[in-house]
């Protein structure tokens, strides 16, 4: 059943969770995740979001509710023991320096009221430029960037909430994200000419970077989340997901492009390059180009992420074959033919 209704008619389940920022790719992940494995899962999204404007997932209540209006989200999330923080500002300076420490604080504030585990995504923003090959959850956190040095002044925030012993959370750090929908490095520009035999790749070839499946990622979310009560008051844990360059990504790309009749007459698909000195020029007028350009050493720099922390707490990490994720995240993106889309799912 889903409903945007409060939970209180919904049959007993044993855990609930709060979801906030419920529409979004993250969330909805989570949401799926966290419902199949037999979780009463509350979904916060904005006030006015109604009925048919919200996606059908079967196990979902939907909460009508301003992330900040903690007495209220609080109270129609009564019982919740972890609180997952899937809220995300648009991606230019601006917005994260203006808004992402204020839903920091609303979400410690809802998961404190509600004496709940606090879970956040995290990324590898923290590490900056000179970051090792390999990144531990020990590795120094020496972030270069305006995105990384916030990113770890809200970890430091969240550590620092804990330590009243009134608020638990937990940081699972992964890699870019692609899958279940719009809104990534995949639709956006690597695989966005891909119908048409070109894909675009935004730094060498050769270099391989961690990649989290959305699915798995939530998957991995719910595994902790059933085993907080072995962990610290505040932790972090690395999800290692694919370690992939592209290479492996256009092997995964010239297979479907194959099947769909993409593949330029001489067998292969074109690579273009991300003008990057482009995108920091159009940066001077469209804020998110900036920010994005910011980013560019990720792409050029060999990491990935070590997960024998996660795995000493859930066993292995949920993990999708490659080649099955890129399919299936592309038929979430509505590219592939309907026969190709059955296979995806399959």
């Amino acid at each position: 059943m889903t409903t945007s209704a409060t939970p209180s008619t919904a049959a007993p389940a044993a855990s609930t969770v709060l979801i906030l920022g419920g529409r979004g790719r993250l969330g909805q992940a989570a949401a799926r995740a966290f419902a199949q494995a037999g979780w009463q899962v509350l979904a916060q999204v904005r006030p006015g979001a109604q009925g048919a404007a919200l996606p059908a997932i079967p196990g979902v209540w939907w909460l009508p509710a301003a992330v900040q209006d903690t007495p209220a989200l609080a109270a129609q999330a009564r019982g919740a023991q972890v609180v997952v923080h899937a809220l995300n500002p648009a991606y230019t300076h601006k917005a994260w320096r203006d808004e992402a420490p204020a839903l920091m604080e609303a979400a410690v504030a809802v998961t404190r009221t509600l004496g709940a585990t606090l879970m956040l995504p995290g990324n590898v923003y923290n590490f900056g430029e000179g970051m090792p090959a390999v990144l531990h959850e020990g590795t120094p956190q020496a972030a270069t960037g305006f995105k990384g040095r916030l990113r770890v002044q809200l970890e430091q925030r969240l550590a620092a909430a804990t330590r009243d012993g009134g608020l638990r959370a937990v940081v699972v750090r992964a890699g870019d994200f692609f899958g279940s929908g719009t809104g990534s490095w995949l639709d956006q520009a690597i695989a966005r000419e891909l119908p048409r035999g070109r894909i675009t790749w935004p730094g060498p070839l050769d270099v391989a970077t961690p990649w989290a499946y959305l699915p798995d990622l939530a998957r991995a979310f719910v595994r902790v989340a059933q085993e907080r009560h072995r962990l610290a008051a505040f932790e972090c844990l690395h999800f290692a997901g694919h370690h992939a360059s592209a290479r492996q990504w256009l092997h995964s790309f010239t297979a479907i492009a194959a099947e769909q009749g993409w593949l330029p007459d001489a067998g292969a698909l074109r690579v273009g390059r991300l003008p990057w000195p482009l995108l920091r020029i159009a940066g001077a007028v469209a804020p998110t180009f900036a920010a994005l350009a910011a980013m560019r050493y990720l792409w050029s720099t060999p990491h990935r992420l070590d997960n024998t922390r996660l795995r000493a707490l859930i066993g292995d990490e949920p993990h999708t074959p490659f080649d099955q994720a890129v399919r299936q995240a592309l038929a979430d993106l509505g590219l592939l033919a309907p026969q190709a889309r059955r296979a995806a799912l399959a």
